[in-house]
């Protein structure tokens, strides 16, 4: 799979933590750049360990979906990016951000990163059906969401909530699209 594919994969599974980065960093009375960087390693962490789990259970899938692993990849990528689009069309922010005044928080913040992390589980499946190997995309994923983390909470704390689901909508989309690359390419 090439680098820029992987990136834009990596763009897409970051909107939702830039998009609670924003909101958290809308709540803050005065940016500290020790909570954008705590946060930014929480959400980069754990977009990074999911695929890893979601690759190591994939691999054992693969012999058994060896003919359809486009459709796999393609539902998967459907499944991941139609929920994104449809959680910022639904504009559910304030569900996200329901943390109260405290989303730096350890506790919270260990939520909040799973949370945001879980649809990067079936981007990790996609990677095996599709024998890509996964050292690449975690660095990546991590790397991007890391500092679309650190971006969010600072640009929150600037302008308040103005693109967080413009950000989720636009995620969804690129994993749409590339998914339907893969099927087409499969074809």
């Amino acid at each position: 799979m090439p680098t820029l594919e992987i990136f834009l994969i990596a763009l897409g599974l970051s909107m939702d933590a830039f998009a609670v980065s924003i909101a958290s960093g809308a709540g803050m009375k005065k940016l500290e750049i020790k909570n954008a960087l705590k946060m930014g390693v929480f959400f980069g962490g754990f977009q990074a360990m999911m695929p890893v789990i979601g690759w190591l259970a994939g691999v054992g899938m693969k012999s058994f979906i060896a003919g359809v692993d486009h459709w796999v990849a393609f539902g998967l990528l459907t499944l991941v990016g139609g929920k994104m689009i449809y959680e910022a069309l639904k504009n559910n922010a304030k569900e996200k951000r329901g943390t109260g005044n405290r989303p730096f928080d350890t506790g919270i913040l260990l939520m909040l990163a799973v949370a945001t992390s879980i649809d990067a589980l079936a981007v990790g499946v996609t990677f095996s059906v599709l024998s890509v190997s996964i050292l690449l995309p975690v660095v990546i994923i991590g790397l991007t969401t890391f500092a679309l983390s650190v971006a969010g909470v600072r640009i929150g704390a600037k302008g308040g909530h103005f693109f967080e689901n413009k950000m989720e909508l636009l995620g969804g989309l690129i994993l749409l699209g590339i998914g339907l690359k893969i099927l087409l390419e499969h074809l």
